[in-house]
């Protein structure tokens, strides 16, 4: 019974070994390629049709492989592109008055938001001392004008 083939490397002189089941990279697979020329029997050759059909397998992985990578990256940007959309869409809440059920109570609650900022992958907003996960606010209101402001324009005009 045969577990595993272990080769020695030419250039390095280091054993190495594959057993069954593990996943084969394009280096190994170009070494097998080319350990296979190196080695074969010189009164019958490999089939050029076999060496094609290697290479064409050789190609087909690292295409995989370039795929793959794009696909992560991908996934990846598109999660900070989320990310960056909460942040903007929650900053629009700066100033306004929101109400919110809070988690722990079930009690509404309302406030001024302060700021914003994302706490691991979700918009959190800043309302008086709590952060408010953006997905508990239920209403949100125009910000409520202060007496300030009408008071200094009376005494403006005087």
């Amino acid at each position: 019974m045969i577990t595993g083939i272990q080769a020695t490397d030419p250039i390095t002189g280091a054993a190495s070994s594959a057993a069954g089941g593990q996943a084969m990279g394009k280096d190994a697979f170009m070494k097998l390629l080319v350990n296979q020329i190196r080695n074969q029997d010189p009164m019958a050759p490999t089939d050029n049709q076999a060496f094609i059909a290697q290479l064409a397998q050789f190609s087909s992985l690292e295409q995989m492989q370039t795929m793959n990578e794009n696909i992560v990256g991908l996934a990846v940007l598109q999660q900070n592109n989320a990310l960056l959309e909460q942040l903007t869409s929650s900053s629009a809440l700066i100033g306004q008055n929101v109400t919110w059920s809070d988690a722990e109570t079930g009690l509404e609650q309302s406030g001024t938001v302060s700021s914003v900022k994302i706490v691991d992958g979700l918009a959190v907003l800043r309302v008086g001392t709590e952060d408010v996960p953006l997905a508990t606010v239920t209403q949100v209101d125009a910000p409520q004008e202060t007496t300030e402001t009408s008071t200094n324009e009376s005494t403006e005009g005087t």
